[in-house]
């Protein structure tokens, strides 16, 4: 049986999330001066746009509204989807960033900025960019390997479509 807040409320709004086509990524309820916010962030394989993100935060809505779960207080729920730089913690979330530039904190220590080309059960191919003027190489990365791994933003990156023209 759960015995936090954020447990009882992911219990609660994840069938609804789900039902709506997306996955509950991140529960959190925050203090705001004398007001709570509860911040739901949700995703998918596809994104969410901003429809859908109304209509799970209308049924999320609906559902507090019915229940005690937030108890008596006054609060503002946010629903939201992870930031440009969002953090990979699960399977799903390396292989929604396929294709994007991602800075990885190793269990040895150090850390790699590569981009992520595949996605395995046990590793990832990823493509290491060249210093100096040398070609990108590839490189074998296992999840067990990792210790943190956060998208990075990138402002200049040609289309692959540009990069063959």
């Amino acid at each position: 049986m759960s015995t936090t807040q954020s447990e009882r409320l992911r219990e609660l709004l994840e069938p609804l999330v789900t039902s709506q086509g997306l996955d509950l990524e991140e529960i959190a309820v925050d203090s705001v001066g004398r007001k709570r916010v509860l911040r739901v962030v949700v995703d998918s394989d596809t994104g969410a746009d901003l429809d859908q993100i109304a209509d799970v935060s209308r049924a999320l809505s609906a559902k507090l509204d019915e229940t005690d779960a937030m108890g008596q207080g006054e609060y503002t729920l946010e629903v939201g989807t992870p930031g440009a730089e969002r953090l990979l913690k699960e399977h799903r979330h390396y292989a929604r960033a396929v294709n994007r530039l991602v800075k990885f904190q190793l269990t040895e220590g150090g850390e790699l900025v590569a981009r992520i080309l595949k996605v395995d059960d046990e590793s990832l191919e990823l493509e290491v960019p060249g210093v100096k003027g040398r070609k990108a190489t590839t490189r074998q990365l296992a999840f067990s390997e990792i210790d943190k791994a956060r998208v990075q933003v990138e402002f200049n990156r040609k289309d692959k479509n540009e990069e063959e023209a």
